[in-house]
């Protein structure tokens, strides 16, 4: 038999001199390294692996309860403009298969990829936001170059142009309205935008928070100054002169300055400013910072007088917070409890509007 030669270009003496490295030992007790001690207390779980057959999750936050399947976009039948705000169009939209009805916004403007990736990551997250006194969000497409919002549909519309001068029924409605607000604060969320078109109604007469999201986010992409991001006839007086306290502005402290202005003016039935709602803005900046914060008339109750107060203070250090002015006697003295709540709602603010399909 002929013997095997090695490949050519290898030695005999390389072929056995590796071969001799195989057969050698491979364990060095002298490198070897101990291995630490695991604290069983400081382990984290991991989560399992999804099953084959389930589908994904949507939520990141396991304490809240499971989210409803996703629609798709092309289940959607956009209908008639219902409003328009913020930096967007609201449209009344119907989900083909189950007749259900929701409200569809489209968020204006062209913006590059980086900027369109901070909103979708936004929306997101405000998609886990579910509160009974907020509009719910319940999904984001990014259809034509447009970023569109699928919200919760609110038949009764705006509470925008109401006169509400029985204090039991204000009260009831401000409480709605700072329990949703009390919400986004504790989640850090900041409105930027509170004013009476966007506190919304339905014929269950359960008043809402709309537009919580839409409006920080085009916050970060869109000057500060556009009315389409704020409206200024309600902004504090430091977010529209940073002047005032020293430059720093509390986002807070701002929507409950705008809660404040909003209150005083369903009671009222007007801009509680002595100018119009509709000034230019030099106008309306000369009255909100440069002028007395406005005050509930003499003829109103001391609590209501107070209440405003708490809201409309010119240092925002000094305005309530949110989860205060749920313990304030103005809005403990409404009681009852939300189907209470409800009721003084539905004996003062006409039936919703009838919207066209």
């Amino acid at each position: 038999m002929r013997p095997i030669l090695p490949p050519p270009g290898v030695s005999s003496s390389s072929s056995s001199s590796s071969s001799a490295n195989r057969k050698g030992p491979r364990r060095r007790p002298d490198l070897t390294l101990p291995i630490p001690q695991r604290d069983t207390s400081l382990a984290v779980p991991l989560p399992l692996p999804p099953t084959s057959n389930s589908a994904p999750s949507t939520s990141h936050n396991p304490s809240q309860p499971q989210q409803a399947q996703l629609i798709n976009f092309s289940e959607l039948e956009r209908h008639n403009r219902i409003g328009s705000g913020s930096g967007g169009t609201v449209y009344k939209a119907v989900h083909r298969a189950s007749s259900r009805v929701f409200a569809l916004k489209v968020i204006y403007g062209h913006h590059d990829d980086a900027v369109r990736s901070q909103i979708c990551r936004e929306i997101q997250i405000l998609r886990g936001v579910d509160h009974p006194n907020i509009v719910k969000c319940h999904d984001m497409y990014d259809h034509n170059s447009e970023i569109q919002v699928l919200l919760e549909f609110m038949d009764g519309g705006s509470l925008e142009g109401l006169h509400i001068s029985q204090e039991h029924v204000l009260s009831d409605l401000a409480k709605q309205v700072l329990s949703g607000l009390a919400y986004l604060h504790r989640l850090h969320i900041v409105h930027r935008d509170i004013k009476p078109s966007n506190l919304l109604i339905n014929s269950k007469k359960n008043v809402k928070i709309a537009d919580f999201g839409v409006s920080r986010i085009l916050a970060q992409t869109m000057d500060p100054c556009n009315s389409s991001v704020g409206t200024i006839a309600y902004m504090s007086p430091e977010r529209i002169n940073t002047d005032l306290n020293h430059g720093k502005y509390d986002g807070f402290a701002g929507d409950i300055w705008s809660l404040g202005v909003s209150i005083l003016e369903f009671y009222l039935g007007r801009f509680p400013f002595s100018v119009e709602r509709q000034g230019d803005w030099a106008t309306l900046m000369c009255a909100i910072c440069f002028s007395q914060p406005p005050e509930a008339p003499a003829t109103a109750s001391r609590e209501f007088r107070n209440f405003i107060a708490c809201c409309l203070q010119r240092d925002p250090h000094m305005r309530w917070s949110a989860a205060q002015l749920l313990q304030h006697p103005f809005i403990l003295r409404g009681g009852g409890g939300q189907n209470q709540v409800n009721q003084n709602l539905r004996q003062i603010l006409p039936p919703p509007r009838p919207l066209s399909s």
